[in-house]
């Protein structure tokens, strides 16, 4: 649907101007953007999503949004491939991090709804950091409540549709599962890209075959290409769609920090050329997930990670 311009009264957020303060400098936001936290005064919002009580493996995911707020000083405006300098496209600043708790998952799941309606509700899309992959539920039954049933386009080793794990329905593999049968999802309408390794069983497949989502796998993104999944994304012009990039589906080599790293994965210009794919999608919101700075390697992943959130607000 067409976006009406809202009228807004405070001049438009720019980043820091690197060339007057040097980028090691000044209090640490995403991109260098002002830190802005009323809804009203956004068209995009940059949220981050402190919380690991969904892992599985190792831990470390809520040091995520800190550490990629660090690597993201780095970011200039202008995007050459893109021809776009998203900033000033849209009203876009760092909104802060959204109040979790530590010890439950469900409360933590309400705190996101929460802080997030209101920039639904303003007109706003976040684009949130993670924490690990099990945010992304409550942040679709938020988009969901303003859209509906929405498309997803998923970027991940795993496919995060198992059923439960240790007798709990939420954790960081199962929030899909949570999504699709809670009516947050289209059948027929999510692409998952980067699955790759082990499973548990034959059968581990079974629910994704039954709601007919899309796969494509890292062997077949490396065997085929881009094209594979330019091809695939085609279904998906004209409708809602929500982004969900899980670090590791990077190769390990590429990003180390993350909690359950897979090897055989992408490589960081194939995540690049993917995220551009998406441009011309109608994207409703986005997450960036599972980044983990204490695996890291010389801050490579919050680097990587920073430049992906930086090329998913282009796109946006």
């Amino acid at each position: 649907m067409p976006r009406t311009r809202r009228k807004f009264r405070l001049p438009h957020p720019e980043p820091t101007d690197a060339l007057t303060y040097a980028r090691f400098t000044g209090v640490p936001t995403f991109m260098r953007l002002p830190h802005i936290t009323d809804p009203e005064e956004l068209e995009v919002a940059l949220v981050g999503i402190p919380f690991d009580g969904g892992t599985t493996y190792r831990s470390g995911p809520r040091f995520g949004p800190r550490h990629v707020r660090e690597q993201s000083a780095i970011i200039r405006p202008w995007n050459p491939v893109l021809q776009v300098n998203p900033f000033a496209k849209h009203r876009t600043a760092d909104f802060g991090d959204l109040p979790v708790n530590p010890l439950s998952i469900e409360d933590t799941f309400r705190r996101i709804e929460k802080g997030i309606q209101p920039l639904l509700e303003a007109g706003g899309r976040a684009v949130c950091v993670g924490g690990d992959h099990s945010v992304s539920l409550p942040l679709l039954r938020a988009v969901g409540r303003k859209h509906g049933p929405v498309s997803l386009v998923q970027f991940d080793a795993h496919n995060d549709l198992w059923d439960e794990y240790f007798g709990s329905k939420y954790s960081h593999g199962t929030p899909f599962r949570r999504a699709f049968e809670e009516g947050l999802l289209e059948d027929g309408s999510v692409l998952q890209v980067g699955l790759r390794g082990q499973v548990y069983s034959e059968q581990d497949f079974d629910f994704a075959r039954a709601h007919r989502v899309k796969m494509v796998t890292a062997e077949e993104f490396h065997s085929q290409g881009i094209a594979v999944v330019q091809r695939l994304l085609g279904a998906f012009r004209g409708k809602a769609v929500y982004i969900t990039l899980d670090i590791d589906v990077v190769d390990p080599a590429y990003a180390p920090g993350t909690g359950t790293p897979q090897v055989g994965g992408l490589t960081s210009v194939q995540m690049l050329e993917l995220i551009r794919a998406l441009r011309g999608l109608q994207i409703v919101g986005c997450d960036l997930v599972e980044v983990s700075p204490p695996y890291d390697t010389g801050e490579i992943t919050s680097l990587l990670a920073a430049n992906l959130l930086f090329e998913l607000l282009c796109v946006l």
